[in-house]
Formats: structure tokens, sequence, C-alpha cells
């Protein structure tokens, strides 16, 4: 079975590969060249994910998953949530973005540091689409540990572990990220539904607007 997932992010491509793969489900990522910034025009999580997916469904033609994810700062009312990639400004780094928030963040107690990662998942066919939310409860550190996996990992530690997403083995990340549990139940859904049947030979899908 194959599928589309709207991203040029290699960090999340390679994620939901595996997750994918659990499944026997390829994941055909979009070309370097592709943009989804000017798509994501919702208001929620959920609304970016689909508006995504559905976007690429229709100039693919094929079945198309896209998720939506972020931070979510209960100090700063919920920010920087759907603007998570965008904090910052135009061009700012995964570097740039953690430096903002913890200067935003840097008169807060330790007690006042709570946050928690959302995804939402959508797929979409000819003739249905769905969605699936997770979310995962953490702290922001005061400054960032770990050299593995990307955006805001490296300041989100996450108690149950005693680790950073960052500090986080691959495999240990797969098990209990916000994407991956969102991913996951997609997943299973995707085997379940009978709606991939069709195998592909391209690896990577080029995609134009109409």
């Amino acid at each position: 079975m194959r599928i589309l997932l709207a991203t040029t992010n290699q960090g999340k491509i390679a994620e939901v590969r595996e997750i994918m793969g659990e499944r026997l489900i390829e994941v055909a990522g979009l070309m370097d060249s592709a943009s989804t910034e000017e798509i994501e025009t919702g208001l929620t999580f959920a609304e970016n994910a689909l508006l995504k997916a559905r976007y690429y469904h229709r100039t693919s033609g094929l079945p198309t998953i896209a998720d939506d994810s972020g931070l979510g700062v209960d100090a700063l009312g919920g920010a920087p949530g759907i603007y998570s990639a965008r904090y910052g400004g135009p061009g700012t780094s995964d570097a740039g973005r953690i430096a903002r928030l913890l200067d935003e963040m840097k008169d807060l107690s330790d007690q006042h540091r709570s946050a928690r990662f959302i995804c939402a998942a959508a797929v979409v066919w000819e003739g249905g689409e769905k969605v699936f939310l997770e979310e995962v409860q953490g702290v922001i550190l005061k400054e960032a540990r770990g050299k593995n996996g990307f955006g805001y990992d490296p300041v989100f530690f996450y108690e149950p572990l005693g680790k950073t997403f960052a500090e986080l083995t691959p495999s240990e990340k797969a098990e209990v990220s916000h994407r991956s549990r969102a991913v996951r139940r997609l997943a299973g859904w995707l085997s379940d539904s009978g709606l991939l049947d069709t195998p592909r030979s391209d690896d990577r899908i080029v995609t134009t607007a109409d």
C-alpha cells in the first residue's frame, strides 16, 4: 500500500515512514520544491491538516495524509500553537524559535512551564476524509538538551522518561510522541479500511497547483 505524505520535512517523513511501515504502508513525500505554508489558513491544527491533505490529494490524485502539529504553552495562552513553525517570522531556524520561546518564558517559575505537543493527522481520499487528534504533556526547560529530533524537541521535557524529546532515541520517541500516536491511529485505520490496495513504483511525488 502506498500513500502521499504532504510534507517536505525530512524528520516528519522519517517518523511517519517508520510507523506506516509497521502496517506495510509505503509513504511518498513531496519534492523539496513543494510548499504547504500558504495552504495553512485554518484556525486549528485539524483545519490545517485537512487543508493540506485536501490540496495535495486534489493535485496528485493520491490518497493523502497531512499533519499539523505544534507546541502549546499553558502560561502563554497556548502559544505558539498553530504558529509554531512560523514563530519568530519567516526564515527563522529551529534554534531561533527556541530562543524566542525561552526568552518569553524567562521569568516563569518551574511550576508554570507546563506545555503540550499537539498533532492532528488527516487523511483525504476520493470520497472521504478523517482526522485523528493526539497530544502529549511536558515541561519547557530553561535550556536546550539533546541532539535528536527537530523543532522544539530540545526544550520539551517528557517527565515519564526523564528526558527531552531531543534526548530520546528514534524508537523511544516513536512510542510516546504526539505525532506517532496520531499517525499510529491513522495507520491502523488505513490498514483495516482496505482503502489502499494499488502499489505504486514512484518514491517521491511531484505535485503542482491546478
